[in-house]
């Protein structure tokens, strides 16, 4: 028997075997990779590891042979001046295929940058061989995959607070964008043809703070497309065609939202951010303010901030930003277990091989099972702590992909 997620509900585009074309793979951080490893060190399970220059949280995207990642490069130790680049690796040794220069972030564009950020965080997105990129107010862009540039777009200007954070989704003819900035908050559908905007919609909630840092979700429901917005003060669902607002859940006063939703059991999984952060589980067949009346749960306990939410059959996965682990059921929010690894979490969980990789900021992985009590496979650290890993993983062939502040691991048996 289907279960309604199938019926009526699936999440685009697809990711197909080999490839990892956008952030968390798909949505859902879900990777369709098998033999890989459990438990590496510096020492062990590395094919190889390279430099990467400057700085960037962006996760790697990959087609094929070829690894994809932003960066941006400081033009010198006094300059706030930052050469946005993107970067294209050969899969098979770490070498550089091609790296190019995209956007100039002029020294007198100062971004106030939070220490946990990047001018390179927004994870690119791969669709039909077009690969779009996004620095922010400083410019989004579509290359090819041999990082010729098909257009650039200049024209989403707003003032970020704390730096740029959220990717791009991809439909077949839209590229949908949160800009979320401390002066204006807004979500935006560009044609991914020429780059143009076709519409722009305001985020219509007051908040203190309305700074957010969200990548939208698009789902189908009923056979009709949805881009699953969060920003501060609530989640908003709009047709990805025209911009048509279709519903929308307040949740107060969360602001500096990064968790992507995620979809199953007909219901959209939304954290709700810093501030009072919760996760709600929203039907999405609703029209309009759906707060009263299409919540089915939500829970405060152990909701990350920055991690985005792993469903895996009926149960769902979360760290939290202290480094809490935690297992509820997917229809009702009630806990199965909760496990302290410790340090801190930014970076992704991902489901892949059977088994859920939970990646800290110090280069701590924990590998657990899934299941409704706790059982943990393998832990492992890379370097000594001090280079952060707050990129989320990637995947090719049966390895696994991790951006450290300084270099590429392929990680592999």
């Amino acid at each position: 028997m289907k279960s309604i997620a199938t019926l009526l509900f699936c999440v685009s585009p697809v990711c197909f075997a080999g490839d990892w074309t956008e952030f968390r793979g798909t949505s859902q951080g879900h990777a369709e990779f098998s033999n890989l490893p459990i438990t590496w060190s510096e020492e062990e399970n590395i094919a190889w590891k390279v430099p990467v220059k400057g700085i960037g949280w962006s996760s790697p995207v990959v087609v094929g042979e070829r690894i994809y990642l932003t960066t941006a490069v400081a033009e010198d130790e006094e300059s706030k001046a930052r050469s946005l680049r993107v970067l294209c690796l050969s899969a098979k040794d770490g070498t550089t295929i091609w790296d190019k220069e995209i956007f100039v972030q002029a020294d007198e564009e100062r971004v106030e940058i939070h220490g946990k950020n990047s001018h390179a965080s927004p994870t690119p997105v791969i669709d039909n061989g077009q690969m779009f990129v996004h620095f922010g107010p400083h410019g989004t862009a579509c290359l090819d995959l041999d990082g010729n540039v098909v257009w650039k777009n200049n024209e989403l200007l707003y003032m970020p607070l704390h730096g740029n954070g959220g990717s791009p989704a991809v439909t077949k003819k839209m590229l949908i964008i949160c800009c979320d900035g401390r002066d204006e908050q807004f979500v935006v559908g560009l044609d991914r043809t020429n780059g143009k905007e076709v519409w722009r919609k305001e985020r219509d909630v007051n908040v203190s703070r309305g700074f957010s840092f969200c990548t939208p979700t698009i789902i189908s429901v009923n056979e009709k497309q949805q881009a699953v917005c969060p920003g501060s003060g609530a989640v908003w669902s709009y047709d990805p065609g025209t911009g048509e607002q279709l519903w929308r859940v307040k949740y107060g006063e969360g602001y500096s939202v990064v968790p992507r939703p995620i979809t199953g059991h007909g219901l959209v999984y939304v954290c709700s951010g810093f501030g009072d952060g919760q996760l709600f589980a929203i039907d999405p067949t609703g029209s309009g303010d759906v707060t009263e009346s299409h919540v089915k749960w939500q829970t405060k306990k152990g909701v990350p901030k920055s991690p985005s939410i792993l469903l895996i059959g009926a149960e769902i996965y979360m760290v939290d930003d202290r480094g809490v682990a935690t297992c509820l059921d997917a229809l009702t929010g009630d806990v199965h277990w909760q496990e302290r690894f410790g340090g801190g979490f930014s970076a992704s969980p991902v489901f892949a091989d059977g088994r859920i990789y939970f990646q800290s900021e110090k280069g701590q992985t924990v590998v657990v099972e899934p299941g409704t009590e706790y059982k943990e496979l393998g832990k492992s650290q890379l370097g000594d702590g001090s280079s952060r890993t707050f990129a989320s993983y990637a995947f090719v062939d049966e390895a696994i992909l991790l951006r450290s502040e300084t270099h590429l691991y392929r990680i592999q048996k």
